[in-house]
């Protein structure tokens, strides 16, 4: 689906399915150097549950017009102009990783606009070790191979998909090498330099949910406690044998954290 506002052409994969007005919406915010395809299978899991399923190609990246946005809060207020343009008053907005940092400060920006919250491979920080930040910056591949590397849980980087015939490790490599040059440093960059999300958390006020692996080395699980801590009745599930990239490692375990709160 593609939408237009601000003279921009902005795309979002809807599930293959037509979209009905009346039915609730769910938003979902792909992290660094990615765009809406790392969402596939949950959002045709969440089409098909009788929802608005709306993952967004965020400025600049995917089929989206850029420029890109250089901070998580220019990447919030996106998202709620994203709303307006798309006429959803209210929805339930799920991000991962620099998505997640987004979707947080959108839910404290626009708390009126938020019927629930999902927090996926999110910490209360996100610095960026120096050397990736370099590669990305210069366009080196050793900033998608390090990101693959970390990013991936152990059963991951050698093979372990439930689905017969999909290798995680080259999807991972090739989507984030999909991405335009500058496309990656201007992600990483934007959560290395982000320290609003404990104050962030302070404003959100709808159910929100953490969905976290055990092994994720980038956002490690015990990080994503004091955000947890602070929006009062949250709720963490935490994925099993799963690193960072749980959409396309733990599918099924993501379906099952996903089914309730949508």
């Amino acid at each position: 689906m593609d939408l237009s506002f601000d003279g921009r052409t902005v795309h979002a994969a809807t599930g293959s399915r037509a979209i009905h007005p009346d039915e609730p919406a769910v938003i979902l915010v792909h992290g660094a150097g990615m765009d809406r395809t790392v969402w596939q299978l949950q959002t045709r899991n969440i089409a098909n549950m009788g929802r608005r399923a709306f993952a967004v190609d965020l400025p600049g990246h995917g089929r989206s017009d850029g420029p890109l946005l250089g901070t998580i809060e220019d990447m919030a207020d996106w998202v709620g102009a994203f709303l307006d343009a798309a006429g959803i008053e209210k929805c339930k907005l799920i991000g991962h990783s620099m998505g997640a940092l987004t979707a947080l400060e959108t839910a404290a920006r626009f708390p009126d606009r938020m019927d629930g919250l999902c927090l996926m491979g999110v910490a209360e920080s996100m610095p960026v070790h120096p050397d990736l930040l370099a590669a990305a910056e210069k366009n080196e591949p050793l900033a998608p191979e390090l990101i693959v590397y970390w990013g991936l849980g152990e059963k991951a980087q050698v093979g372990g998909h439930p689905h017969p015939g999909l290798w995680i490790h080259g999807a991972s490599r090739t989507l984030l090498d999909l991405s335009g040059p500058g496309v990656l440093h201007n992600d990483l960059r934007a959560c290395n330099e982000y320290d609003g999300a404990l104050e962030a958390a302070g404003k959100v006020t709808c159910p929100t949910l953490f969905v976290l692996g055990r092994g994720d080395k980038m956002t490690p699980a015990k990080k994503a406690k004091s955000l947890a801590d602070i929006i009062g009745g949250s709720e963490t599930v935490v994925v099993e044998n799963c690193g960072h990239m749980m959409m396309t490692e733990r599918p099924r375990e993501v379906y099952d954290a996903l089914k309730g709160f949508v």
